[in-house]
């Protein structure tokens, strides 16, 4: 498995009650899977205590064979270690893109190889235009993020991800920033993406996007309460609260201006 996630539990100072419930997941190398549920499922929380951004006081994470813990069961120093090693592995965009104003498209996604992994300019370049052609920038790696539309920002996003090559990509709501007519170029995108083998995980509000993917997990209280293809899980889920998720999407999207349940 390329990702692991196994029993676990976050809680936020002065919560009465963990965020994350016992959480369990895995996903198989080069999977394009989709984390479904309302607001306060843990979507977010999961996906930050992934990637490192929030800590957890039980349970595991385990990216390629690298194996984060809880904070109450190893050491800081151990878990310091492991979480450096295991955000080698992983790659996140967010929801806002964040690039960076001043850097051109093609110097966005040369900065961390050259910085962080001391690759040399030459070949981060190299590997960097070929990235951006792919994803349909080839034109545009000069070009400043103001110069940019919100999905080409967000492909540029991606594609800075990808030129540090981890094996396991992360998205945090692709969707939410953009026009509902660029949803087709984010699940295209997503498609070409998958094509590398790199295990994508995304976490999202989008029915539409959520049909396009090759398994979903569908999240509630802190805990996965189904999963599996959409075909089966978006078209005859077992649990009530996907049911009564599935009708709100489906309500929310006939609905002027919808979005699903934020």
């Amino acid at each position: 498995m390329t990702l692991k996630v196994e029993n676990l539990y976050r809680t936020y100072p002065g919560a009465k009650a963990p965020t994350l419930k016992g959480m369990t997941f895995d996903l198989p190398k080069g999977t394009l899977t989709a984390l479904l549920g309302r607001s306060g499922a843990g979507k977010s929380t999961m996906l930050r205590c992934v990637v490192g951004l929030e800590s957890f006081e039980k349970g595991r994470v385990e990216i390629e064979g690298v194996v984060v813990r809880g904070t109450t069961e190893v050491s800081a120093v151990e878990r310091a270690e492991s979480l450096r090693a295991a955000r080698a592995k992983l790659g996140l965009v967010f929801q806002s893109f964040e690039l960076f104003p001043h850097l051109t498209a093609l110097q966005n996604c040369t900065l961390a190889p050259t910085q962080v992994k001391k690759q040399p300019r030459v070949e981060a370049e190299a590997a960097a235009r070929e990235l951006l052609t792919q994803l349909g920038l080839g034109e545009r790696v000069d070009h400043y993020p103001e110069q940019l539309s919100g999905g080409q920002k967000q492909r540029v996003a991606i594609a800075r991800a990808l030129a540090m090559e981890p094996a396991v990509l992360l998205y945090d709501e692709p969707t939410s920033a953009l026009d509902p007519s660029l949803k087709a170029e984010v699940i295209q995108t997503l498609k070409r993406i998958d094509e590398r083998h790199v295990t994508q995980v995304v976490v999202t509000h989008d029915l539409q996007l959520a049909r396009a993917v090759e398994h979903v997990c569908v999240l509630d209280h802190g805990v996965v309460i189904e999963s599996g293809p959409p075909s089966k899980v978006l078209v005859s889920p077992e649990h009530e609260s996907t049911k009564q998720l599935l009708q709100a999407w489906q309500a929310d999207t006939l609905s002027p201006g919808g979005r699903g349940p934020g």
